[in-house]
């Protein structure tokens, strides 16, 4: 059974609906815009929601996307997901990018933007070491296991950082 967490929710706009699940048993809120957007090709914006929430100490709600928006207008939430920190009081903004090169998207005020799902969190403790234990999958990563026919392997480095500390992209992965 999944638990139930009280979140209580301040309405900036009454006539917009709170966030809700669109079934029983869905992961994720919807949350709609509380105005009009035009995302230009490759534009972005910061779309207000119409509502803040009060989490609980110890749950942190995270703004997906949505899967229709990206699939069909390819329109997705910028920085996935966004986190809304326990203690944060504003209004839930969703940060969207249009990834269309050529046709503008317009969001009308009440459209589905994005989904809240709301999870526990587990605080760490960072603690420095002067070696990580080892592991099976060790320092890969970045399309290491393949999995794409798209994927080629990159070289084998030491880890070591490039003499000027910047890192720069190659057609195998991300290498420093």
């Amino acid at each position: 059974m999944t638990d139930v967490v009280p979140v209580p929710v301040r309405r900036l706009d009454p006539e917009l609906p709170m966030p809700e699940y669109a079934h029983p048993g869905d992961a994720g809120a919807d949350l709609v815009a509380a105005a009009d957007v035009e995302l230009p090709p490759g534009g972005r914006a910061l779309v207000p929601t119409g509502v803040a929430i009060a989490l609980p100490e110890g749950y942190v709600g995270l703004v997906h996307p949505r899967s229709g928006l990206a699939a069909r207008l390819g329109v997705t939430v910028l920085n996935a997901p966004g986190t809304v920190d326990a203690g944060y009081r504003g209004e839930i903004l969703v940060n969207l990018i249009n990834h269309d090169r050529a046709a503008a998207v317009r969001i009308a005020r009440g459209d589905r933007i994005a989904q809240l799902i709301v999870q526990r969190v587990e605080r760490a403790i960072f603690q420095p070491v002067a070696e990580l234990p080892a592991s099976g999958r060790g320092t890969g990563g970045h399309g290491s296991t393949g999995g794409h026919a798209g994927l080629v392997p990159p070289p084998a480095t030491d880890g070591a950082n490039g003499k000027d500390g910047t890192v720069s992209a190659n057609s195998g992965g991300w290498t420093q």
